[in-house]
């Protein structure tokens, strides 16, 4: 089943291999022998792509409900030990992992030094279940009842650039001004997030704009607008420093701004996201907590120097 399990979310056999150690002409051996076993066809496969059959797709939400329960199992009798160990599997936006998140990962390994974290630093939505991923930390919330999420902190997207670019192309007053300016704009989930959604006490406006560089990455957006390459629709959390060290400066700011005109007032708050399971393991439950207190003081330390 883990075998299995690795080849749908990998989207091929080799790449399961790898992951599990395993040579392709195993990993195909085992994938015949567990067809044979049922007597059905769980893979549709060709050279360069895979997908489940119908028996295939009931076979992996088995696969991954039972894989999951074994795991609570092990969790509940480990529960009561006072070892604090294992894999800490972590996916965070490369701003926020490098700037906040590395540093209370090194502080809570000081702590529990036989902690091992593995640290994925992309902006993608992820499906936790299928990912292997134990937490993830995520500007919004991920729809999904089998989800916990846990605010980290406070956010709203701000619109900045830098004041050599504002200089040689004029601020914008009203977000219609942004057509004319060379704006940054994210990728995600191969979606081009060009339509940028502004309220005030006037009213809702979309402003779709005309993108001069694009990158799924948001720390690379983050560094093209220090360059003057243009301006920005950002998380404060991603840019207070720069901003108070006057890299950056804010522009448009009696407006309420996302990339959603569903997204609420908190809808770019940070959060902790995690699977809900009745026996979490140890050093998950300490981490989460260790994790929100070490950004609830972060966050009343930034309120205090400001």
């Amino acid at each position: 089943m883990t075998l299995f399990v690795s080849i749908v979310k990998n989207q091929g056999l080799a790449a399961a291999g790898r992951e599990l150690g395993l040579s392709p002409a195993t990993v195909t051996a085992r994938l015949q022998s567990l067809e044979e076993r049922y007597g059905v066809k769980l893979l549709n496969r060709s050279t360069r792509h895979i997908s489940l059959t119908d028996a295939g797709a009931l076979y992996h939400q088995a696969s991954l409900e039972i894989i999951n329960s074994v795991k609570e199992t092990e969790n509940l009798l480990q529960t009561g030990t006072k070892e604090v160990r294992g894999p800490l599997k972590i996916s965070a936006p490369r701003d926020i992992g490098k700037q906040y998140v590395s540093p209370i990962l090194t502080a809570f390994t000081e702590l529990y030094p036989d902690v091992i974290p593995y640290l994925y630093l992309n902006d993608n939505l992820t499906n936790l279940a299928e990912s292997g991923l134990d937490i993830v930390i995520r500007y919004g919330e991920l729809a999904d009842s089998n989800l916990i999420s846990r605010k980290l902190a406070s956010s709203r997207r701000v619109l900045c650039a830098s004041p050599d670019y504002l200089a040689k192309k004029g601020t914008p007053i009203t977000p219609q001004d942004l057509v004319g300016h060379d704006c940054l704009a994210m990728i995600r989930s191969n979606e081009e997030l060009k339509t940028w959604h502004f309220q005030d006490d006037e009213g809702y406006k979309a402003i779709t704009v005309v993108p001069k560089r694009f990158s799924d990455d948001g720390e690379v957006i983050r560094q093209w607008a220090l360059q003057g390459a243009g301006i920005a629709l950002k998380s404060i959390l991603d840019v207070q420093q720069d901003i108070k060290q006057q890299r950056l400066v804010t522009v448009l700011n009696g407006y309420m701004k996302n990339f959603s005109a569903s997204s609420s007032a908190t809808g770019a708050d940070l959060n902790v996201i995690y699977l809900s399971r009745q026996y979490q393991p140890k050093r998950i439950r300490l981490f989460v907590d260790f994790l929100i207190e070490r950004f609830r003081t972060q966050t009343q330390e930034s309120s205090l120097s400001n």
